[in-house]
């Protein structure tokens, strides 16, 4: 069952959505069964009315006076992002970075499972990290030839990412997640998330300075 109403979804919704989701786990686990609009916004430092108007693009929810049961909730939103189900993954850049994303935990509990892990240092191919054998990189398309890996991670030094994803497009995957620090570009049908660590820590220096000037 899809609860999606439109296509049209827009990119800070699906964000959002992410977030309630976490801040919905961890309720959980503390033993919350049910919870408001006005309780999850404030946990989320949003309002409780964008709350409403997100869910609303996946199906109605709750009840008025009463609010969500966290776990039906909790498996809506899932279901909604299509999470309920595994999802495959190659990482390219077996360094610190991407040996610590090997060893997460959270990867195959969130059923996020990396399925091969490469890098072009002789000396690390052969290596196993968490049970997976690195792989050189050169062997890419042979090792993902007709395996429909969906999701490729990049944790390469920024010299690196665009062959790197250029190598994952060709070798069949639909998004990347990019931790590389350099942006890398794709066709319009592959979804690219850019993440650099900088991008935060410069936001919060600056705000930090505006504050200590005021």
């Amino acid at each position: 069952m899809s609860y999606t109403k439109t296509d049209k979804i827009p990119r800070a919704t699906i964000q959002r959505m992410a977030m309630y989701l976490r801040t919905l786990e961890r309720m959980g686990r503390d033993g919350v069964k049910l919870v408001s609009s006005e309780i999850l916004a404030k946990a989320c430092a949003v309002n409780s009315s964008q709350i409403r108007r997100d869910l609303t693009y996946f199906g109605e929810f709750g009840v008025r006076g009463v609010g969500y049961n966290i776990d039906v909730l909790i498996a809506s939103v899932r279901e909604a992002l299509h999470i309920d189900r595994p999802w495959d993954c190659a990482l390219v850049g077996v360094g610190n970075l991407g040996r610590a994303q090997l060893n997460h935990r959270e990867f195959r509990q969130r059923q996020y499972n990396i399925v091969a892990a490469f890098d072009s240092d002789s000396a690390k191919i052969g290596q196993k990290v968490s049970g997976l054998e690195i792989t050189d990189v050169a062997r890419m398309r042979s090792v993902l030839a007709g395996r429909g890996v969906p999701l490729g991670i990049i944790t390469t030094p920024p010299g690196f990412a665009q062959q790197a994803a250029d190598c994952l497009v060709e070798c069949g995957v639909m998004g990347v997640l990019n931790f590389a620090g350099a942006r890398v570009f794709s066709s319009a049908d592959v979804f690219v998330e850019n993440v650099d660590f900088f991008n935060h820590l410069y936001a919060l220096s600056f705000y930090i300075s505006q504050k200590d000037r005021a």
